[in-house]
């Protein structure tokens, strides 16, 4: 219903100035004629009343997109019968009538397109046969005139709308790809974009012998904090040290959560001995946290460090050593930061 309401509202103000000006396109093809007074009345009623009814119509039906799309080909029912109550003179005629094929085209495609001439003929006809048939082939003056809003205005106007629809549908393209690309509890880059962010640095450090280093990071003994204190808790601490990486680490450096309760950050441009110092700062700030729900919890973290290497092989290989110095930490009693040297040059 949402949608279906959405594309009502978006229909809603071109409808009122398409109709609006169309009056006057309209009036001018029909004075000329000296029409029954009830002829004006309907022109009246379908100029300025049917914008208003139809918006109603679709915001209180059930299906509102299809109620909206009968109100379409309500429009072109009413764009063919005035083309022939006019006599089709050219000039009005194919003007109310194109505006209304772009506006079936614009909102239902080809098919839809199809549908709405379908419907324009039939005004055609209900015209001639309540009217009689007649054709007008020279368009006066004023009648030119009067169609000249209706070729200009309309088209700004149904163009605004378009562009307007193209920007929101790349605003929600933008959230959707940010969502797609980013842990839902941490708020970090999740494992896959982060991975394509480590291949970047990689060939990045590669290409222009640039410094880098990864970091793997683990909260020591999570297992036990979920098991004592219950999931709530240990969703708190992996959302307090995503705060922490957040706040503590340089514009330039890619946070991202690894899986579970490993965290994973590219440093770009940094030697072993910065990278260790700014690991070393994060886990001192993430150890003096404190926590509403188990105030005598105090985690800590233990952090492998690995500077880029031009004798890694690839990205993976870099990861690895960040790995082993994670490891290594693990081993070593937890709580600290162990960074590894880049490997030896094979002989």
């Amino acid at each position: 219903m949402g949608k279906g309401l959405s594309f009502a509202k978006r229909i809603y103000w071109p409808r009122i100035i398409g109709l609006g000006i169309g009056f006057f396109c309209v009036a001018a093809g029909l004075q000329p004629l000296q029409p029954a007074g009830w002829l004006w009345l309907l022109l009246v009623a379908n100029g300025f009343l049917w914008p208003h009814l139809a918006y109603q119509l679709a915001r209180l039906a059930k299906a509102p997109y299809q109620a909206e799309r009968r109100n379409l080909l309500l429009d072109s029912l009413f764009g063919g019968f005035w083309a022939g109550a006019m006599q089709l003179n050219p000039l009005p005629s194919v003007t109310i009538l194109s505006m209304m094929a772009m506006d079936n085209i614009a909102g239902g495609g080809l098919r839809f397109f199809f549908m709405g001439l379908l419907a324009q003929l039939a005004g055609v006809l209900l015209a001639m046969l309540l009217l009689g048939f007649a054709f007008t082939p020279l368009t006066t003056p004023l009648q030119v005139y009067a169609c000249l809003p209706m070729l200009v205005i309309y088209p700004l106007a149904v163009g605004w709308v378009s562009f307007s629809l193209a920007r929101r549908l790349a605003e929600h393209k933008q959230v959707l790809r940010a969502v797609s690309r980013t842990d839902s509890l941490s708020g970090l880059l999740n494992h896959g974009s982060w991975m394509d962010q480590l291949e970047s640095e990689f060939q990045k450090c590669r290409q222009q012998q640039a410094r880098a280093s990864v970091v793997l990071i683990d909260i020591d003994c999570f297992k036990d904090i979920n098991d004592r204190f219950g999931h709530v808790l240990g969703d708190m601490v992996i959302t307090e040290l995503s705060k922490v990486l957040t706040h503590s680490l340089r514009d330039s450096d890619i946070p991202g959560r690894y899986g579970g309760d490993e965290f994973c950050v590219i440093l770009p441009g940094t030697t072993q001995g910065l990278a260790v110092e700014i690991m070393r700062r994060l886990r001192e700030n993430f150890a003096r946290l404190r926590y509403d729900l188990a105030p005598e919890l105090t985690a800590s973290l233990s952090i492998g460090v690995a500077c880029y290497s031009p004798y890694q092989i690839d990205a993976c290989a870099w990861l690895n050593e960040a790995d082993r110095a994670l490891y290594q930490a693990k081993s070593q009693g937890r709580d600290r930061v162990v960074a590894l040297s880049p490997a030896p040059q094979p002989q």
